[in-house]
């Protein structure tokens, strides 16, 4: 980017055309910009954890903030993914105890917001996963073998990020909200049509890519949609010892930006939510944060004993907020899902899980030598000289093996 001797002209013209824009979004709802940004009263939520659709009075919605129930198929669609995810949350589990892959981090009990983010994009759009979103990014079509890769220990993250429009998987907290930022604002300045949808946890909200991102993201009025899975634990600190804002949502207004919170376990409100973001954002009404309410029913990691730092009866009291139970209840109860389709699905769960069992099973060869092919385009002598060493090391280690095996005979 080229920066001009004088920042008053540009900056002046880059702000104006960013508040010209979020007013006319605005106009469309007849509310204030303040009542634009600032999340609803209270969190959306269209179907309570009974089942039952609540009446439209009590969803949370108040002018500007409305949103229509999702369509039949999108909400079967939805459940089917659910249902996929919750087994596939389950094998991955089984997975890491038996030793064939290194860790996972469980996303049991946040099934709704995962399937969600994937099903509200195009084919065009891009998503940036955090390390616990891998039933999201199976969700938005990538092969769950080559998802898992990267969890087996793996030196690459399985899958072709730019083929899938899925940003690889990765530890290091809130580094993808900042490359999210980066493909929207190249996006914007091919003249592209496309959306990018940033994912992260309540954690990353304490950190500074947080904030570099989402201020960048409103200076240039860019097409992203920062989704925080609220799951209450940062590992294990708790959200009291991480924000006293009103809501995370609330962080938006902050920034220039609009902000909303949902019931983060109930997938009928997650889409009707998301569907609006990526329509609005679409449309060129910036960016918006959705702060979906939602708990790691598991630990945080195989690695994590979770009773260190949270009771039983908090786990039993979200245990009956469960996101797959709520949505099949209420798709029985309207007549949309019966005891055949329950049992396709289910067994399309159980195709899945098995296509894990076997992928993660297979020995993979394994070249030592790649170790130093991809760091850079070029190897350095450094590189050359440790490369030479390891050779070295692996022929002396299979000639003393050669020995061994004749001195046997």
């Amino acid at each position: 980017m080229t920066i001009s001797a004088d920042h008053t002209a540009p900056h002046s013209t880059s702000t104006e055309a960013a508040e010209n824009a979020l007013t006319e979004a605005v106009k469309k709802f007849g509310i204030t910009v303040e009542d634009y940004m600032l999340p609803a009263r209270h969190q959306i939520q269209m179907v309570d954890p009974d089942g039952r659709l609540i009446p439209e009075s009590e969803q949370g919605t108040q002018p500007g903030h409305e949103y229509p129930v999702p369509g039949d198929d999108e909400l079967l669609a939805a459940y089917e993914r659910l249902v996929v995810g919750r087994r596939v949350n389950d094998q991955n589990s089984a997975l890491v105890r038996q030793g064939r892959m290194a860790v996972y981090p469980s996303s049991h009990g946040q099934e709704a917001c995962q399937v969600a983010a994937a099903l509200c994009l195009s084919d065009a759009d891009w998503m940036f996963p955090t390390y616990r979103d891998a039933v999201a990014v199976m969700t938005r079509g990538v092969d769950p073998v080559q998802v898992m890769t990267i969890f087996r220990g793996d030196w690459h993250g399985g899958y072709d990020p730019l083929q899938c429009k899925v940003g690889i998987q990765c530890t290091p907290l809130t580094t993808q909200l900042l490359h999210a930022v980066g493909v929207a604002h190249a996006a914007k300045l091919r003249g592209e049509d496309t959306v990018v949808l940033a994912m992260c946890g309540d954690g990353a909200t304490s950190e500074g890519d947080f904030h570099e991102a989402l201020n960048f993201a409103a200076v240039f009025h860019l097409p992203v949609i920062f989704f925080v899975q609220n799951n209450k634990y940062a590992i294990s600190v708790p959200l009291a010892h991480q924000s006293v804002a009103p809501s995370l949502a609330h962080k938006a207004v902050g920034y220039g930006m609009a902000g909303e919170r949902v019931d983060g376990n109930d997938v009928v409100a997650l889409l009707a939510v998301l569907d609006r973001a990526v329509k609005l954002a679409r449309e060129g009404s910036g960016p918006l944060l959705v702060e979906a309410n939602t708990y790691r029913m598991q630990a945080h990691t195989n690695a994590d004993d979770d009773t260190r730092y949270r009771e039983s009866a908090e786990v039993a009291e979200w245990r009956a907020k469960d996101p797959v139970t709520r949505m099949r209840t209420y798709l029985t109860d309207r007549g949309l899902l019966d005891d055949d389709g329950e049992v396709r699905i289910r067994e399309k769960a159980e195709a899945v899980a098995t296509q894990l069992r076997d992928g993660l099973s297979e020995d993979v060869a394994v070249d030592p030598q790649e170790l130093f092919r991809h760091v850079f385009s070029a190897p350095t002598p450094q590189l050359k000289e440790q490369s030479a060493m390891l050779a070295d090391e692996l022929a002396r280690d299979a000639a003393a093996s050669s020995s061994d095996q004749e001195a046997a005979k």
